[in-house]
């Protein structure tokens, strides 16, 4: 089969798995309407319908859905072997994609793999944000990053930071006049800055611990973000409570930008893992980003003093 062809093979999984011009164009690099007509051509080729096309949607016929089960594991194979080959070569080169939350990335990723960058110039790292627990090998990620070190039995799972600790606090000027929660589920009577869970749409429950006991807590109010640092500035904007990681409410606390409650209900996580397809040879570039990630110092966080 010509080159031309097996790239529209490449193109036609990557749109089938994401149900979505769109977002297949973004992923691959190309425009929407170079990414159509080339499944236009590709179903002209071989003289069958392969997607079902509607304004919010794109499916699989029949046709496509048996194409799509025979030919995405062979260009994993592919792309494996050359990843295999690439990585015979004696200086580490090519791009490593990774996806993660916008805190991993702010205040693990970046500060670690900056140096990286620098030392290795034919290196490049394409970060993507995402909140949910994405499945690298169909989206075509060379790593992502989640809490704790859950993975499914063909991943293997690097822890890269410390324990995570969560914080409640909101701007004093939202804080005149009202009352200061006493227990979690004080907050139900308060403005309170939510975050959009995208697995499942819905919204995330608050989660606190005080010892051995651990509850959930639903929030109301007027926002509604998907994106931490947005959550937090809508809570230095007077916009209620937020519930973010504390390192990031940190210095805002020191400056008196936001005061802090239910201290002794914040509860710590496990910290940042970086998550990556269990192979027997990893590419160059892949296992200096593993290593300049990788977490060298105690677990846990130290115990945030009582304010």
């Amino acid at each position: 089969m010509a080159k031309e062809n097996l790239n529209d093979l490449q193109a036609f999984v990557v749109v089938a798995r994401e149900r979505s011009f769109t977002r297949a164009a973004a992923q691959m690099g190309l425009s929407r309407s170079a990414l159509s007509h080339a499944m236009l051509a590709l179903e002209a080729r071989l003289g069958v319908r392969l997607l079902t096309r509607t304004t919010r949607s794109v499916s699989t016929t029949q046709a496509g859905a048996r194409l799509l089960d025979t030919v995405a594991p062979r260009l994993q194979e592919i792309e494996a072997e050359l990843g295999q080959l690439s990585a015979m070569r004696d200086k580490p080169a090519g791009t490593v994609r990774i996806t993660a939350h916008d805190h991993a990335i702010t205040t693990v990723l970046w500060p670690r793999l900056l140096p990286l960058l620098k030392q290795y110039p034919d290196v490049q790292i394409e970060f993507s944000v995402d909140y949910a627990f994405t499945d690298i090998a169909s989206h075509r990620f060379d790593a992502g990053v989640r809490v704790g070190d859950r993975v499914d039995k063909d991943m293997v799972a690097v822890r890269i930071s410390t324990d995570l600790r969560m914080a409640v606090a909101a701007s004093p000027d939202y804080l005149a006049g009202q009352s200061i929660p006493k227990k979690p589920q004080d907050l139900t009577a308060h403005r309170c800055v939510n975050l959009r869970l995208p697995t499942q749409g819905n919204l995330y429950a608050w989660d606190f611990q005080k010892g051995k006991k651990s509850l959930n807590v639903r929030v109301q109010g007027q926002t509604v973000f998907n994106n931490t640092s947005l959550m937090l500035q809508a809570a230095l904007d007077g916009m209620g409570f937020a519930f973010v990681p504390f390192d990031l409410m940190q210095p805002h606390i020191e400056a008196g930008r936001l005061v802090p409650v239910l201290e002794d209900w914040w509860p710590t996580f496990p910290g940042y893992h970086l998550y990556y397809a269990n192979r027997r040879q990893i590419a160059p570039a892949l296992a200096l980003v593993i290593e300049a990630l990788r977490h060298r110092g105690p677990e846990r966080i130290a115990a945030t003093a009582k304010r």
